[in-house]
């Protein structure tokens, strides 16, 4: 009786240790971590995002965890540098290299539009990993295009602060506005203000109010990169 509740005891011991053996190995991926963490952040915000909420989403414990990343901003630099990789790969560089920049530039925007949380990364820490593949696509195209070596710093700067501030302008939005929060009628009340504002005070603000009612975001988004990019050609 005391032999077999031995072996019965080591049964499952052994099976207990290849299951946790089993549940480790799959957590110590670091991909995996970096994209349950994204599908957290994508669903329920940056604030949602604990080391708890991963343990649970991959059912394993926080040391396998905090073995690949330290912290929760090491995790957000990481998901904002994967999101990123994904966009400037994406981008043919065997083309035309104004037309690079202007993808590379739209890859970004349908990236903070999709994900919210890249926004608020990127406009906090605009020098970290994510930030410098961008500034790093636009300067290999700037190259291409025949840019004077003392302006292309000034160049691609140009390119990226803007994009910095699209991020901005995202990151606020999404901290301030509901997730289901209806453009249309949102933008109709900001433009029903500005036709009201004094025409001696904000003359220009009342006579472009209609257009910010119907504006497209990554029409005028682009538009705001093609001016950048006329303006690179003129010291070409």
């Amino acid at each position: 009786m005391l032999e077999h509740r031995s072996n019965y005891v080591k049964m499952v011991l052994m099976a207990t240790k290849a299951q946790r053996a089993g549940r480790r190995s799959d957590a110590l991926s670091k991909d995996r971590i970096v994209e349950a963490a994204m599908e957290i952040l994508d669903t329920d915000g940056e604030s949602a995002l604990t080391f708890r909420a991963l343990t649970a989403r991959l059912a394993t414990g926080a040391g396998a965890i905090y073995w690949h990343v330290a912290s929760k901003n090491e995790l957000l630099a990481a998901t904002t540098n994967d999101v990123i990789a994904r966009v400037m790969t994406a981008v043919v560089n065997d083309g035309e290299p104004r037309q690079a920049i202007r993808a590379m530039a739209l890859g970004v925007f349908d990236a903070i539009d999709a994900h919210p949380w890249v926004g608020t990364q990127l406009s906090a820490e605009p020098w970290q990993s994510a930030a410098l593949q961008i500034f790093e696509g636009f300067g290999e195209q700037l190259q291409a295009l025949g840019v004077p070596g003392r302006a292309q710093f000034d160049c691609a700067s140009a390119l990226l602060n803007y994009i910095l501030g699209l991020a901005g302008q995202h990151a606020a939005g999404a901290r301030l506005l509901p997730p289901d929060t209806d453009r249309a009628a949102f933008m109709a009340t900001f433009a029903e203000r500005w036709a009201q504002l004094d025409p001696a005070e904000y003359p220009f603000a009342r006579q472009v109010a209609a257009q910010l009612r119907e504006h497209d975001d990554r029409e005028q988004f682009l538009a705001g990169i093609d001016l950048i990019l006329a303006g690179i050609a003129t010291v070409r």
